[in-house]
């Protein structure tokens, strides 16, 4: 029996929903954190932004003491960069990621520093840092290394690479909170959340199962890209009996879980502003992001040293990019559009720019969009 084809706008649709990006909804931090699978959190103000557009009433106070109360954390995880995950789903995340991790590190130290042993290092570096937050230039210290040194030496930040993630190590507050662009300082995960609960079962198929509820359906190299795991395929084979399969209108094989709503192509769908790096967009394996993000804005959107722009949603679909700027006691949020907006729109746009401006500068005085 051949697969259902759906369509590029039931595709839009259903990412949008399970995206929370079609209304915004009554949910607690940790609850659309959850739903969204993780918010990515490179950029301090990103996760912020990103849940002002989906949770009704949102204040920054909310994610900044949900990061303060360890009921959500801030670690570096899929694809090896910065997310902001719940505590529960942290550790099944940490166990998936850390074997892959661990091995590519543990090349890679085999290259530039063999006389180096990974496990070694971290377990002196640890033994050494107690159980107080400390930076980075505190663990360089406590093996030896040069504190001052720069990504551009190898050795050291090999050595570190390898320490975060023997060490399980996870972002402590001011980290992760709006603003914040210091130095971060790390602690091993289970003395920040006091005790990892144990990860029953494979927790590579507890992350599929998280990502295809949130970013579903989706092929395979989607859920590659979206993890930077490449040892997927047991996982959702394991799942198959919880699966359905579909393709897309270029043939791709789709997986979703077998009870995942589907939304109608014609679902009304607001304007909506993203925030730098938003999950919406980086769920998918490129070009394919084609669901949210035209294939001729892309390299607009994401630029070739992996940054993505500020963007907003019209009808479903990345329209353009903004950008907000501060000078002489007002702020003015400035709208790029890839093309002409109709006039409806505009006001659409112009009425959500100045509530997220109200968000982001609360103490402006005066706004305007242009």
């Amino acid at each position: 029996m051949s697969e259902r084809v759906l369509t590029l706008r039931e595709l839009n649709r259903t990412l949008l929903g399970r995206q929370l990006l079609l209304h915004r909804h009554r949910l607690s931090v940790t609850r659309a954190v959850e739903r969204v699978a993780r918010l990515q959190a490179q950029w301090a103000n990103s996760p912020y932004i990103a849940l002002w557009s989906r949770v009704e009433g949102f204040e920054r106070d909310q994610l900044t003491r949900s990061l303060q109360r360890r009921a959500v954390v801030k670690a570096t995880l899929m694809r090896l960069t910065l997310h902001i995950v719940t505590a529960a789903d942290y550790p099944y995340l940490a166990v998936a990621f850390r074997e892959p991790r661990t091995e590519r590190f543990a090349r890679e130290l085999a290259k530039h520093a063999p006389d180096l042993d990974p496990v070694e290092i971290t377990a002196r570096a640890l033994a050494r840092m107690g159980d107080r937050p400390r930076r980075r230039a505190e663990y360089f210290a406590a093996v030896g290394e040069d504190p001052s040194a720069r990504p551009a030496v190898l050795r050291p930040w090999l050595i570190w690479m390898a320490i975060q993630a023997h060490g399980d190590l996870v972002h402590v507050p001011p980290s992760g909170t709006w603003g914040y662009f210091g130095s971060p300082s790390f602690v091993p995960a289970p003395i920040w959340l006091r005790q990892l609960p144990a990860v029953d079962g494979d927790a590579r198929v507890q992350l599929v199962r998280r990502y295809l509820s949130a970013f579903g359906p989706a092929s395979a190299a989607d859920l590659a890209s979206w993890s930077g795991a490449r040892n997927l395929r047991p996982a959702l084979q394991a799942l198959e009996p919880d699966l359905r399969l579909f393709r897309d209108e270029s043939s791709r094989l789709l997986y979703d879980l077998r009870r995942a709503p589907l939304l109608e192509p014609d679902t009304p769908a607001p304007v909506r502003f993203l925030p730098k790096w938003d999950t919406s967009i980086m769920g998918y394996a490129p070009p394919e992001r084609w669901r949210i993000l035209p294939e001729r804005h892309r390299k607009t959107v994401i630029k070739v040293n992996g940054d993505v722009a500020q963007t907003f949603l019209v009808d479903g679909f990345i329209a353009g990019t903004w950008d907000v700027e501060r000078k002489r006691g007002g702020a003015t949020l400035r709208l790029s559009p890839f093309g002409p907006l109709r006039r409806d729109v505009r006001a659409e746009l112009e009425d959500e720019g100045e509530r997220l401006l109200r968000f982001v500068e609360p103490d402006a005085g005066s706004y305007s969009v242009l």
